[in-house]
């Protein structure tokens, strides 16, 4: 999975929070290399992909050119999101209240939206026998997140007031409302705010990447044990070795 391009690497796979870094990528019409980690397989618990990413999990970032003019690794979207921002002086105030206003909406969507749209997700699609106590307890959580939302759109065109990585966060888990059992209609603002970010062509272009890998629910037997079986467990030991051998 290395590479010595002078690109910004991204380490991607076609998911929710695998959508999130290209779409920034696209609209600051950045230079990048994208490097597929195939999570249905396991891809993403080899040792090379471990060392950029501790926690096995898309997406991850490579800039060649970090701070000081030096390599740096980045793991967690929302992480990758800020430093993207600053270093390109976009999509994130660089001071003031708006800033902190982004920062906010971009903490409720890896604070809440995606854990809880995500237990969701697994219970419907990924769970092997129905756990209804579960199913329903993440629905109604599910529900109540749109709802903020839904208030917060009714008056303000985009999260955080201009369009910006709060939105970026947002949108790709808005975006699989259907495995959800979301209706959008029941959610007006929320569906007028995602109908207008569809429009915009970076976003299509990012949402293009890999599009016929995708892969949500009903999941066969080697993808349920690469998300949720012994080889997450495994992955520590690897990442244990890894490190002895490097002392």
């Amino acid at each position: 999975m290395s590479s010595e391009s002078q690109r910004i690497q991204l380490y991607y796979w076609p998911t929710p929070n695998g959508h999130k870094v290209p779409i920034f990528l696209e609209e600051a019409q950045l230079d990048y290399e994208l490097v597929p980690v195939n999570i249905n397989k396991g891809e993403q618990f080899e040792v090379e992909f471990l060392a950029v990413s501790p926690n096995n999990k898309i997406p991850a970032l490579v800039d060649p050119h970090g701070p000081g003019d030096k390599p740096l690794a980045l793991f967690e979207s929302g992480a990758i999101l800020i430093y993207l921002a600053e270093k390109t002086g976009r999509f994130l105030p660089r001071e003031g209240a708006g800033r902190y206003q982004v920062l906010q909406w971009l903490m409720f969507q890896m604070g809440s939206v995606g854990p809880m749209f995500g237990q969701l997700g697994h219970f419907l699609g990924y769970a092997p026998e129905p756990v209804p106590y579960a199913t329903q307890r993440y629905d109604k959580e599910t529900r109540r997140l749109y709802g903020v939302l839904e208030t917060q759109l009714e008056s303000h065109e985009h999260l955080a007031g201009e369009y910006s990585i709060a939105d970026m966060a947002v949108l790709p888990w808005v975006h699989v409302h259907w495995f959800h059992k979301i209706e959008l209609d029941e959610y007006p603002a929320v569906h007028r705010w995602y109908r207008r970010l569809l429009e915009r062509p970076a976003v299509q272009r990012a949402f293009a990447l890999l599009a016929d890998k995708m892969k949500i629910g009903d999941p066969d037997e080697t993808t349920r044990e690469m998300f949720f079986g012994d080889s997450q467990y495994a992955a520590a030991g690897r990442r244990k070795g890894q490190a002895e051998g490097n002392a």
